[in-house]
């Protein structure tokens, strides 16, 4: 938890970006009946029957000091996947840094193992010595500032039916558009000094 924090408090640089990412499934859900349009009055009507039409993954990475947002989504959540994703954060999107600072949970598809099960082992080698790892800890992922923003794109963009791939790509893309022109930065205010006050029943206690 500590070591997340302190990643927090690091100044922007833009050779060295804190870049927090995250993944989510979502289920489609088509409409067995069309809905009833709005009347003076009556907000639209949807029937409680739905059709399920499969899961998507969606992967979300931020960078909270730029105030950037990057959205992806696809058909599964493997080992492959998230290698595709890396290699995309890394080489279209940060190919400059130095270093990316990732932020993530210990899924135990974000390692290296899953660069070198998709790539070649020196394609694997030079993304993953492109990356600064630090883990969330265990039921620790409110730390993830990539998980807010998740819940962010689902409460404006995606609490209601998505009937396929298509629509969900469409949506999140004009999402991802939306948030990022608006600029929204986001200052993490809790320290690691905040922690040991309020959160000192997760510490050991010392005696002697």
């Amino acid at each position: 938890m500590e070591d997340v924090l302190d990643v927090y408090c690091r100044p922007y640089d833009a050779l060295r970006p804190v870049v927090c990412m995250d993944e989510v499934p979502k289920q489609l859900v088509s409409e067995v009946r069309q809905p009833l349009p709005p009347e003076p009055g009556q907000p639209v009507r949807y029937d409680f029957e739905y059709r399920r039409e499969g899961v998507c993954n969606i992967f979300l990475g931020c960078e909270p000091l730029r105030g950037w947002r990057h959205v992806k989504v696809t058909g599964r959540r493997t080992r492959l996947d998230w290698a595709q994703w890396i290699r995309e954060l890394s080489d279209l999107h940060y190919p400059d840094a130095l270093k990316i600072v990732l932020v993530m949970d210990n899924l135990n598809t974000h390692t290296a193992a899953s660069l070198y099960e998709a790539f070649e082992p020196q394609e694997a080698k030079r993304i993953w010595d492109r990356l600064e790892i630090h883990y969330t800890p265990k039921h620790g992922s409110w730390l993830n500032i990539a998980e807010c923003e998740l819940s962010v794109l689902f409460r404006q963009c995606l609490s209601r039916r998505i009937p396929n791939r298509e629509f969900l790509e469409r949506e999140v893309a004009a999402w991802e558009k939306e948030r990022n022109a608006t600029d929204v930065k986001v200052e993490w205010r809790f320290t690691t000094e905040d922690a040991r006050i309020k959160l000192k029943q997760l510490y050991p206690a010392i005696h002697g």
